[in-house]
């Protein structure tokens, strides 16, 4: 019983095996079967069909689908089902779709890349390049600005987004395209009892305090201007459509048409039609101690012309204030801002100008027909006032070399006040004379008594400039030495000067560590921009920092190597930080943000202000800022504001009032932080 057990049990396993080899034969014939069919074909065994001439040759052939490529989406996707061959189509043996595969033409080559375009100064490889020529403005940065309509725009406040409207500021008369609102005030000017010594030159604001409202249109055909560094050499006609000057000057090598659309700086001046270079050259030859870009770093030229003086400077390492008037050549100014040379609308007339004392290190004046002995020596006092310890003046003009009688009699005159003032002359020849300033109050203090021009008071502060009318005195140097020694360039730029510790702030221990904690924040802002913004693709060269405090966001631009200056504006409203700028190796001014600034509309690239508006929207409008800060930028240039939330809702809103494109970003500290950065885009505004 138990052999016959062991039997059944055997014969039951063979019959499950054999049943379960059946099921897998007939699963994979069907399978066969039916992916033999159409084009999902697997067989890799062919054979021909039997006849009278030919018997059964097996053979092996490549599969039909061999260099084929399908797409499988489609496959998948497919809605109608497979059919087969019409009735009317031919039928195609196995051997037939095999040779029609081997010679199927192989597939077309992928399509070529797009072309690369090149938009502004980033050629085809991705170096940047001034090789190319500036043209119109594309146009999706042009938009047509009507006068007097409303344009939409959403808020998002406590989570919940609200549309409403907003009037447009309308485009002002085509008469402002150059309107300096302070500089050009008709009314006020007639108004004035006297103007004999350059009043009508200085500030006089509207009164209301309002300023514009409405949006400073550009000439007809403006177009972007050249970059840096050609811009030096030459600019667009129809920027600065004027040709006064090459009427006046085009004899001296200041400036000439070019064409019909360009004018070119052939890089002269009044004093050296041979060249700016030639006549720096001839400076450091005269006073060897006179080290462009080491000892001298900051410079200011009087009666600057169109700045080449300036411009030529800058590829020694000195950085220039170029001053001017607006007066009969009235677009000097605007000439040496669009040719990218730092430069300001200014007068020597009855107030001090607005910059620091001991800002300077060499002050130069060629032919900038002011009277520097008038009134006790009053405007060469303002120069000693902002000369640095130990500084040098130069003066190229008729009586430094001329022998006629007048001209002689200047020059004396021209000595007599310079020994007064305890300047030694270091150097006469030809063209120039050069003088150096003392290291300290000992000579003054030597003086015989009553002499003229006085020590100033000890109470009156060099440093306050705001509507301050001049002073036939001489300033006192600090009694410390302060500004008297700067650290040579590069390494003042750095360096905490000694004069941090005599300027009016806040903090009165660790001054120094505020200033290289300030330096640290924004050099890493600013290389998080260059780095994660591209700053480097951007058109950067005149460039504003609208609240400059120590100066590191100018400090972090240079660091980063990016090829712009900047003016550092230090706010009435603020602390004094202008000396410290100064002594930096940079340059400033100081400026009430409540006015006008003093410069042509159309002058700068970039603006920045970093905590301004919650500051200044205590004392004026937001909207009389912004709109100032539309009259000076031009189209192309940017805006970005760093400030704290509460006042994002409404700058955004002013923003497309005045057709900006605003872009509200996070800082580094994440989306929960107070602060935000408004990126802002000025297009050209057409009526």
């Amino acid at each position: 019983m138990k052999l016959l057990g062991n039997v059944d049990l055997l014969k039951s396993q063979t019959a499950i095996k054999f049943a379960a080899f059946v099921f897998i034969s007939v699963t994979f014939f069907y399978l066969g079967k039916h992916w033999s069919d159409g084009s999902r074909q697997l067989v890799f065994f062919s054979r021909q069909s039997p006849s009278a001439t030919s018997s059964f040759v097996p053979s092996v052939v490549i599969s039909p689908n061999f260099n084929k490529e399908f797409n499988i989406s489609a496959l998948i996707n497919a809605t109608e089902p497979e059919t087969g061959p019409e009735p009317s189509d031919p039928v195609i043996s196995n051997e037939q779709q095999t040779v029609s595969a081997l010679k199927a033409p192989s597939p077309p080559p992928p399509p070529p890349p797009p072309e690369i375009k090149s938009y502004g100064i980033v050629d085809a490889n991705g170096t940047m390049s001034d090789e190319f020529e500036i043209g119109e403005f594309d146009p999706d940065l042009v938009e047509n600005w009507g006068n007097g309509t409303e344009i939409e725009t959403e808020t998002n406040k406590e989570d919940a987004k609200s549309t409403f409207k907003v009037k447009k500021f309308g485009l002002c008369d085509e008469s402002m395209r150059e309107y300096i609102p302070c500089l050009d005030n008709v009314e006020a000017i007639k108004r004035l009892k006297s103007t004999k010594n350059g009043e009508r030159f200085e500030r006089h604001c509207p009164e209301n305090g309002t300023g514009l409202n409405c949006l400073v249109p550009p000439p007809k055909g403006y177009r972007p201007p050249i970059p840096w560094p050609r811009s030096r050499d030459e600019v667009w006609f129809s920027n600065v459509p004027h040709s006064r000057l090459v009427d006046d000057k085009g004899g001296q090598n200041w400036i000439s048409r070019k064409g019909k659309d360009k004018f070119k700086f052939p890089g002269g001046g009044t004093q050296f039609i041979h060249g700016a270079d030639q006549y720096l050259d001839q400076m450091s030859k005269m006073v060897p101690e006179i080290t462009f870009g080491h000892h001298i770093r900051v410079v200011m030229d009087i009666g600057c012309g169109v700045a080449s003086f300036g411009a030529y400077l800058l590829q020694r390492n000195v950085i220039t204030m170029s001053i001017a008037p607006k007066d009969v050549h009235e677009n000097q100014i605007q000439f040496a801002l669009e040719r990218g040379v730092p430069a300001m609308v200014a007068a020597f007339a009855t107030r001090r100008l607005l910059y620091p004392s001991q800002a300077f290190d060499l002050i130069h004046c060629s032919r900038c027909r002011i009277n520097w002995t008038r009134d006790d020596g009053i405007l060469l006092l303002e120069v000693n006032r902002m000369l640095r310890a130990g500084g040098y003046f130069a003066w190229a003009a008729q009586p430094v070399y001329k022998h006629e009688q007048a001209l002689e009699e200047q020059w004396e005159e021209m000595l007599n006040l310079t020994t007064r003032l305890c300047w030694n002359l270091v150097k006469k020849e030809g063209y120039i004379a050069i003088w150096q300033k003392p290291f300290n109050n000992s000579c003054y203090l030597s003086r015989e008594t009553g002499i003229i021009p006085p020590l100033c008071d000890p109470n009156d502060d060099p440093d306050n400039v705001w509507y301050v009318d001049l002073k036939a005195c001489i300033s006192r140097l600090p009694e410390n030495g302060y500004a008297a020694n700067v650290a040579p360039w590069p390494s003042r730029l750095q360096i905490p000067p000694d004069r941090l510790e005599s300027i009016n702030i806040d903090s009165y221990i660790a001054r120094k560590e505020n200033f290289e904690a300030e330096s640290k924040y924004w050099k890493e802002i600013v290389a998080s921009y260059v780095r994660s913004l591209h700053w480097k693709t951007f058109k950067l060269r005149n460039v504003m920092d609208m609240r400059a405090g120590f100066g590191g966001f100018a400090a972090a631009l240079i660091d980063n190597q990016l090829d712009a200056w900047v003016l550092n504006v230090v706010p009435v409203s603020g602390h004094n930080t202008l000396p410290v700028i100064y002594d930096r190796g940079l340059i400033g001014v100081m400026h009430d943000w409540c006015e006008p600034f003093d410069t042509y509309p159309r002058t700068y690239d970039f603006l920045h202000a970093a905590g301004l508006f919650s500051i200044e929207r205590k004392r004026c409008n937001m909207s009389t800022i912004m709109l100032e800060m539309d009259r000076i930028l031009r189209p192309g240039g940017r805006v970005y504001i760093r400030d704290s939330l509460d006042v994002m809702d409404e700058l955004q809103d002013i923003a497309k009032a005045m057709g900006w494109h605003p872009t509200l970003r996070h800082t580094s500290e994440g989306p929960h932080a107070n602060y935000r950065v408004l990126a802002c885009d000025k297009r050209l505004l057409r009526g």
